[in-house]
């Protein structure tokens, strides 16, 4: 499993570093260390904390895109098998799901908690409403 550093969980669960620290210390999340001796945390299991409570952070900054329906998120489920893949993520309080070819999954490297960025272009987009406005 992937493992990122402490800022960078906070990040994806829109929380401050502090938070994460202590919600390692209540051991929510399990904490390791990188080669270079800075604390992280397991990326899945920052998924499953933000399935349950996040608000999706910006588009990482040295990507530029004229997309405007991007979801910044982690990756939180994968069924692959030889030819497609379904890979879901959580991206903030959002779940997307994406279908793809199980070669797309190997080039980009996608497994459970990797960092993912959903990029959405559609043609309809339905706006609701309620009728007590």
């Amino acid at each position: 499993m992937p493992h990122m550093r402490i800022r960078d969980a906070a990040s994806y669960l829109g929380v401050s570093d502090d938070t994460v620290r202590r919600w390692v210390d209540r051991g929510l999340l399990s904490e390791s260390t990188d080669e270079a001796g800075r604390k992280t945390v397991d990326g899945y299991e920052v998924a499953q904390v933000a399935r349950q409570q996040a608000t999706p952070p910006g588009p990482p900054g040295d990507v530029l895109s004229s997309a405007r329906n991007r979801f910044v998120g982690l990756v939180t489920d994968l069924k692959v098998d030889e030819v497609m893949a379904q890979v879901e993520l959580q991206c903030g309080p959002f779940r997307v799901v994406s279908l793809m070819s199980s070669e797309s999954v190997r080039a980009l490297g996608l497994e459970l908690g990797s960092a993912a960025v959903a990029v959405i272009k559609s043609t309809t987009v339905i706006v609701e409403t309620t009728a007590d406005r």
